[in-house]
């Protein structure tokens, strides 16, 4: 099971979206678009992002990707099978979606931008959508809520 991130702005959600993969026993983080790294360009640490890593961006292997169609053709071309985390009409509540429920490491989750989400284009290249639905009067979660509660679903199908 990896995880995708998709032009996350807040290097804080990065961090802690980093430790809740540790703890969720993700294999990988993609890191795609202007989500913030571990270190920037110049090989110089992100404060912020180790703030709420707390180490673990160095126990989850990651990559960067500049393009997150091309992550996405990448993992499909290797079996991965690929859902996003969005709230779209026809999107598959997350405790019904049998796609989280297969026991697989070939299974890929994308979340997205804080305010924008995961586009269309994006979304058009996934097997799947799946939600969080949303029972109060807000629209949306956090996105590294989001992430965890998706990364911890998947878990309960894989982990011991």
């Amino acid at each position: 099971m990896v995880g995708i991130l998709h032009n996350i702005r807040s290097a804080h959600n990065v961090g802690s979206m980093f430790r809740t993969a540790d703890a969720a026993g993700l294999k990988r983080l993609y890191l795609c678009g202007i989500t913030a790294g571990p270190a920037d360009m110049l090989g110089s640490a992100t404060k912020s992002l180790q703030k709420t890593a707390l180490g673990a961006e160095k126990t989850v292997p990651w990559e960067k990707c500049a393009r997150t169609a091309d992550c996405i053709r990448r993992l499909k071309a290797d079996g991965y099978f690929v859902c996003a985390v969005e709230l779209i009409d026809g999107a598959i509540p997350y405790y019904d979606a049998d796609c989280l429920k297969k026991n697989t490491d070939k299974l890929a989750f994308i979340v997205g931008h804080e305010v924008d989400g995961v586009p269309k284009t994006v979304l058009d290249k996934c097997d799947s959508v799946i939600s969080i639905p949303m029972h109060g009067k807000k629209e949306s979660l956090n996105v590294a809520v989001a992430f965890g509660i998706i990364a911890f679903e998947i878990a309960k199908y894989r982990l011991p």
